[in-house]
């Protein structure tokens, strides 16, 4: 579905209020440090933020006009240990140094069914290697889709990047949930894996 153009999604209104819009490293702290790659409008992210102030959230949304709703929760809610990135997960390295990252998540990414677009999905070998490049030694990562093939793919995928430690085909509802997720509950499961970081495995880049 296209998203509606917001008139204030402007780079440089979003650069004014604190948005990371350039492929530039971003500057963390001691606190450990919670991704969610494709925030969407942010409402998953902002929860968790909001209830734990002492942990470091970053939000990478590549949309400019979904982003700045992201801006607009964080705005509003006055939450301080959020972060925000306008950019593409392809720059992720570029974004963050090696084994900086505690946590990933992604939550319902694109399931491009189609075999020919495959390598474009989030949790593709691609990427899976990104993420090891990022995650420290004691890192997870979280998948939460509505997409059964796609998490079918994305198990198999994982496996032998990550340890899996969880498999959930009906995940309860819980407080942090994206705007997507409300939304599709009424039609069907939920499915979620969590995996942590294999540490004989080295990453390829």
């Amino acid at each position: 579905m296209r998203q509606r153009k917001v008139k204030l999604a402007t780079e440089s209104n979003l650069y004014e209020q604190g948005v990371h819009i350039g492929i530039e490293k971003i500057k963390l702290d001691e606190r450990p440090v919670y991704l969610e790659i494709g925030s969407g409008k942010g409402q998953f992210i902002t929860s968790m933020a909001k209830d734990f102030p002492k942990l470091h959230f970053i939000a990478l949304e590549v949309n400019i006009d979904v982003c700045f709703r992201i801006l607009e929760k964080k705005v509003s809610d006055q939450i301080d240990n959020l972060s925000i990135i306008l950019g593409d997960a392809m720059h992720l390295s570029s974004y963050f140094e090696p084994h900086s990252v505690d946590a990933i998540y992604l939550n319902f990414s694109d399931p491009w069914p189609k075999a020919k677009h495959h390598k474009r999905r989030l949790t593709s070998t691609l990427f899976l290697d990104l993420y090891r490049y990022l995650l420290k030694p004691h890192g997870f990562i979280q998948f939460r889709t509505d997409h059964e093939q796609l998490f079918n793919d994305s198990l198999a995928y994982m496996s032998p990047y990550f340890e899996i430690t969880e498999i959930i085909r009906n995940l309860p509802e819980s407080r942090y949930m994206t705007e997507y997720e409300v939304k599709k509950r009424t039609l069907g499961p939920i499915y979620q894996l969590t995996g942590k970081v294999v540490h004989h495995a080295q990453p390829h880049l």
